[in-house]
């Protein structure tokens, strides 16, 4: 595979300031420990962080998934003026996007003080794009996007971002104790 980019960025909206996707890094785990501490987001994540040492754990295999290629997470900051990074407002990811592959999936989730600002829509745009751009010549066709129905705020973005609801998946307690929802993007649209 072709070197692939690995630093994404929004442009800044006349609401909201620009963002910046970048790999994950160890010195960002003190601000994965404090968005783990939010209730909203541990009931809707499938990962578990809960101290520093977890918290370095989850990074070091979002890193590895980069290392494979088989998992691209990035976390989502907001740039400073003095060109230094704020905190992590969330994270977008990429997962199964294997050269010959037709379909990928595409998950995000955003920190408490982030929300209601247009972040996950802004960084899942971003990334949709990149997706699409570095793995489309390699066949990538479908982006599917999933998360359980009890999820509203999860719908907006994926409408926002033209992931089209088209399915319903099962429950499977105790991972997945509520059903799903399957929202698609094609290539192209």
């Amino acid at each position: 595979m072709d070197k692939i980019a690995s630093r994404l960025e929004t442009a800044a909206t006349p609401t909201a300031p620009a963002l910046l996707l970048r790999p994950w890094r160890q010195a960002d785990t003190g601000d994965l420990v404090e968005a783990y501490r939010d209730a909203a987001l541990r009931r809707w994540a499938s990962a578990t962080v809960h101290d520093e040492a977890s918290a370095a754990q989850w990074v070091r295999d979002q890193r590895r998934g980069w290392e494979t290629g088989d998992r691209f997470a990035f976390a989502v900051v907001e740039p400073r003026a003095d060109g230094d990074e704020g905190r992590v407002l969330g994270q977008v990811v990429l997962k199964g996007a294997a050269p010959g592959a037709a379909s990928a999936e595409v998950g995000y989730w955003t920190a408490a003080p982030a929300r209601g600002r247009d972040v996950a829509p802004r960084a899942l745009r971003t990334l949709t794009d990149w997706a699409f751009a570095s793995f489309g010549g390699q066949g990538l066709e479908r982006l599917e996007l999933l998360h359980q129905v009890d999820n509203p705020a999860s719908c907006r973005v994926a409408q926002k971002c033209g992931y089209a609801l088209t399915g319903i998946l099962a429950a499977e307690p105790p991972a997945y104790p509520h059903d799903g929802h399957v929202h698609v993007r094609e290539r192209g649209l």
